[in-house]
């Protein structure tokens, strides 16, 4: 399963985990017209299995990987379409106790979320982009949190195998410039995340700096994601979705190749390839690998780590990555073989991709490139 602790023991609330945190629980979209949601998710295998009694809300689900589609008129989620269009108006996570967590946050400065259209009765605050964090603490043995509320379509709490994705990985933050360390401060004073590393991306034309956090528990972790200059994809971001936000969520399996193969089958597509020089290096940067690499070419799967080392110890990351499919939202897929990255590796020839990206889309001039 790699080193990546999303199976490991149900977290305690102790002083190096104040607020409990232990885990993700969903991820929170919608869209002016749902319907497109439905079928984006759909195509990247998630499957239907609840529905609000009372709301138009659906839950999709892969694996253990919980996707909300909110479609109710009177709601926070509706009033977060409004003002961005295609969004990610909420998460939540698994924490020991909701009330604990609530307070604990409260206290630290987090604002409680009270106001009307929420999507589940449970406790929540503000956070990125004016978007809701709800916390749960029924999960696993106690329980499903979407018993009480939902209506399952089928069996009661099913795990559909999907395309093969069953666990969600970590999600990134875009910010305003100058806003980076105000939501580490955020995360790392109210929930005691700590930074594991810190990026500086330069493509050919745009750069930005990273921050990426992991909360105490080692199951949640979030990059947050700063412009250095005008045009770079965050400012496309941030102009485009008119706020900060979620910019895109990674889920993990241990069958990446057949997984992009179904994914690319249903329609989905991904971000531009590397160049094919980024293949023919690829001993060279993640020695001893023996990845495929004319099926790493054909969607353009992004290999990253340290390759074999000592004892035959193998530290890869395999990643690909879709284009923008809910409004500037995308997403990854990944699998680990013993390497807990994100891909550093990788950045450069990612952002030049998605600076290719921008290019055909017109924001950016290919002159800009030369």
């Amino acid at each position: 399963m790699g080193p990546f602790p999303h199976d490991a023991p149900r977290s305690t609330i102790s002083e190096a985990n104040p607020a409990g945190t232990d885990g993700f629980e969903f991820v929170e979209f919608a869209h002016p017209d749902p319907a497109v949601l439905d079928t984006l998710f759909r195509t990247m295998g998630y499957t239907p299995v609840a529905r609000h009694r009372t709301k138009a809300i659906t839950l999709y689900r892969q694996g253990r990987i919980n996707y909300i589609l909110n479609a109710e008129p009177e709601s926070h989620a509706a009033g977060f379409v409004a003002r961005h269009g295609p969004c990610a108006p909420a998460m939540a996570w698994r924490v020991v106790d909701a009330q604990h967590a609530l307070e604990r946050a409260v206290g630290m400065g987090a604002t409680a979320y009270d106001g009307p259209g929420k999507t589940l009765d449970v406790p929540a605050v503000v956070g990125i982009g004016g978007s809701l964090l709800y916390f749960v603490d029924t999960y696993g043995e106690d329980g499903s949190c979407y018993a009480r509320e939902f209506e399952w379509l089928g069996e009661a709490d099913p795990v559909p195998e999907g395309v093969g994705f069953y666990y969600l990985d970590h999600l990134t933050h875009n910010v305003v410039r100058g806003n980076m360390d105000t939501w580490y401060k955020f995360y790392h004073d109210v929930f005691n995340f700590r930074e594991i590393r810190f990026f500086d991306i330069k493509g050919r034309m745009t750069g930005l700096t990273s921050r990426a956090l992991t909360s105490p528990c080692g199951k949640i972790r979030i990059p947050i994601n700063e412009s250095t200059d005008d045009n770079s994809q965050i400012e496309e971001y941030l102009k485009e979705y008119k706020g900060e936000g979620i910019q895109h969520i990674a889920v993990g399996t241990e069958r990446i190749y057949d997984a992009t193969d179904a994914l690319a089958a249903n329609g989905l597509e991904f971000m531009p390839g590397p160049p094919d020089t980024y293949y023919e290096m690829s001993h060279r940067r993640v020695h001893g690998h023996d990845e495929p690499v004319e099926r790493m070419k054909q969607h353009g799967i992004l290999i990253d780590g340290e390759g074999v080392v000592g004892g035959g110890h193998t530290k890869i990351l395999l990643q690909i990555f879709s284009r923008t499919v809910i409004g500037p939202i995308f997403f990854e897929f990944i699998q680990r073989k013993g390497d807990d990255g994100f891909g550093e590796g990788n950045f450069k020839a990612l952002f030049e991709s998605i600076e290719e990206d921008q290019i055909r889309r017109g924001v950016l001039s290919p002159e800009a490139a030369k």
